[in-house]
């Protein structure tokens, strides 16, 4: 096909002249995406919705190392899905401490900092934790005032309120994470496989939240351009509590639902050095909804993930 301006017909001005023509010129690069704590449950979930994006962990990108954040090319990118947590919610009380602070406050408000210089999207996930478990009728909703018990849900209330500052932010606050990595539900599968009978607290209540549950509505509202903000995502369905969950997962994996036993967060933590937890967990999704994103429901998502273990041949927890 001839070019149209070699045609004689065509005047081009001695300034267009100068300029290359199409083929000549190297298309500008897209803008990319970065996923940080990609090592862990979730950031292997959203690497899997980002096949393409940049990976990295705390060996890669130090996150509370200012002169790290300084030096990585950032106007190479256009979104982070910071899925980087210190989530040892019982070391978080003690030696864990100051790791702590510097994960799940100094770091996203790095980051926050960053994408405001750079105009970039920042992705944050929060926890639950930032209440005190207060039952609320439908569950917590993403206006209601921080009130977390220990020092993990203080250092996460506080990373949630920097990111919030930030001019192109979403921070999803979640509950009861369930991933590829050691967790609930593998336990509690691992401990039916070998015939133990354990005692699970009945007292404390919320849904499951799937990583890829977590990383579907996270991927839904960056292409839906959904306003910016502060989102509860989990999976959907009613809130149960762990027992509940236990005696679902040993009755999924051939086991009697009897041979879990209810026991209340007092008897459990007898004797044991461990965080406060808040007994109502429930986050309210109708916001979330409100953009067009359908939750999958927390058993049925059960269902699928124990039967995929099981294909996969994993018996530990």
């Amino acid at each position: 096909m001839a070019d149209p301006l070699d045609s004689p017909e065509v005047e081009v001005s001695a300034k267009d002249q100068l300029n290359p023509r199409l083929e000549d010129v190297e298309p500008v690069r897209p803008r990319r995406t970065l996923i940080t704590g990609c090592r862990g449950q979730l950031g292997r979930a959203l690497a899997a919705l980002w096949p393409d994006a940049d990976q990295v962990d705390l060996d890669e990108l130090d996150l509370t190392d200012p002169a790290a954040l300084a030096a990585w090319p950032w106007p190479e990118y256009d979104l982070i899905l910071n899925a980087a947590a210190y989530t040892a919610v019982d070391r978080a009380e003690t030696d864990g401490r100051t790791t702590a602070w510097a994960a799940n406050a100094a770091a996203p408000a790095a980051l926050a900092r960053v994408a405001d210089m750079h105009g970039l999207t920042l992705v944050h996930y929060s926890t639950d934790y930032v209440f005190d478990g207060s039952h609320k009728p439908g569950g917590h909703r993403e206006d209601d005032p921080l009130c977390p018990l220990g020092v993990y849900g203080q250092t996460k209330a506080a990373g949630d309120l920097a990111v919030q500052q930030s001019d192109r932010h979403y921070v999803l606050r979640t509950s009861w994470v369930i991933g590829d990595g050691n967790n609930f539900v593998r336990t509690m599968r691992n401990l039916a496989g070998r015939g133990v009978s354990p005692g699970v607290v009945d007292d404390q209540v919320g849904r499951l939240t799937f990583t890829s549950e977590l990383a579907r509505a996270t991927r839904h509202l960056v292409d839906a351009r959904a306003p910016y903000g502060l989102y509860n995502a989990t999976n959907g369905g009613p809130a149960r509590s762990w027992a509940e969950i236990a005696r679902r997962v040993f009755e999924l994996s051939g086991r009697d639902a009897a041979d879990v036993t209810p026991v209340t967060t007092e008897e459990y933590g007898a004797g044991k050095d461990l965080a406060p937890r808040p007994l109502h967990s429930l986050l309210a999704l109708d916001k979330l909804t409100a953009t067009g994103f359908t939750p999958t429901d927390a058993d049925q998502a059960l269902v699928a993930y124990l039967r995929e273990e099981s294909a996969d041949g994993s018996t530990t927890p």
